[in-house]
């Protein structure tokens, strides 16, 4: 939805993440307490209440006293959003720590509503990878999942493609705004997605790539998918970050099993050896769903 849309609730949830320097857990803390209190008020006596320094606390009150409504429509302009709040918002991201509290998208923002699952892996992917990803994403399509995952190059572009070749549904979580597409060997991906499927992200329109952007990126992919299938990692991948979030969420973690002598499965042997699911067709994840 775009901001004339959005309640006005909402749009002082807006303002709140326009505000500068104010950081996610900090935005978090004053949600807690507008919920707490039926209020959407500023003042720095109750931020120092709520556990801010004076000095935090003034500065908080200052930029959102400055900052006019007509100031945040404009930051907005004609981004599609979601609040934290708002009846698409991904029902399985509500319950990780922190979730973000705006989404920026383009795309089909139903498709948040929908099952998902992860497919992620090394950037560095192998011909091996590519047959993994054209082996199980059809299987996951036929029962209605949605394949998520990152626009990275690499195993992350192979489920994307085998979503689209086979007539299914994807969501690209990115670490740029939405407008921006990275890698640029991506883009003809990253178009069809806009098209008719979604790309998502925390991260409002023209924000170029940031290297701390991607562990943050990884966090929703981990929040939204019912679980995470890691098919191709080294052993310091960011894919195993991933996966431990996932495992924190309390989500499902599958691994794909390579030639034990290849560093381009070590992270993947790592994690079956930490208790991921050995996973070498898409029915071994179905049937951990079948309960969900």
């Amino acid at each position: 939805m775009q901001y004339d849309e959005c309640s006005a609730f909402e749009k002082q949830v807006i303002k709140l993440y326009y505000c500068p320097g104010i950081g996610p857990k900090s935005y978090w803390k004053i949600m807690k307490y507008w919920l707490s209190q039926q209020t959407t008020t500023i003042n720095s006596l109750a931020l120092q209440g709520i556990g801010f320094t004076a000095q935090k606390a003034t500065h908080i009150e200052t930029v959102w006293q400055q900052m006019t409504d007509a100031q945040v429509h404009h930051k907005v302009a004609q981004q599609q959003l979601l609040t934290f709040f708002s009846p698409n918002y991904p029902p399985l991201l509500r319950r990780i720590p922190d979730p973000p509290l705006l989404l920026f998208y383009q795309g089909n923002v139903s498709l948040l509503q929908k099952a998902c699952v992860a497919i992620i892996g090394a950037r560095e992917a192998s011909a091996y990878a590519r047959k993994v990803c054209e082996k199980f994403v059809p299987p996951l399509l036929a029962s209605n999942y949605v394949i998520i995952s990152g626009l990275a190059k690499g195993v992350d572009s192979f489920a994307h493609e085998s979503a689209l070749r086979n007539h299914g549904e994807t969501i690209a979580v990115v670490g740029t705004g939405v407008d921006v597409c990275y890698p640029a060997t991506s883009r003809y991906i990253y178009e069809e997605i806009c098209q008719g499927h979604l790309v998502i992200s925390e991260y409002p329109a023209g924000t170029t790539p940031q290297r701390f952007h991607f562990p943050m990126r990884n966090r929703l992919i981990a929040g939204i998918a019912q679980g995470v299938c890691v098919v191709e990692a080294k052993e310091k991948s960011g894919s195993l970050i991933t996966a431990q979030l996932a495992l924190e969420n309390g989500r499902e973690v599958f691994a794909v099993p390579g030639e034990i002598i290849s560093a381009q499965s070590k992270g993947c042997h790592q994690l079956i050896q930490d208790g991921a699911k050995c996973t070498i067709d898409a029915d071994d994840i179905l049937q951990e769903f079948i309960y969900f």
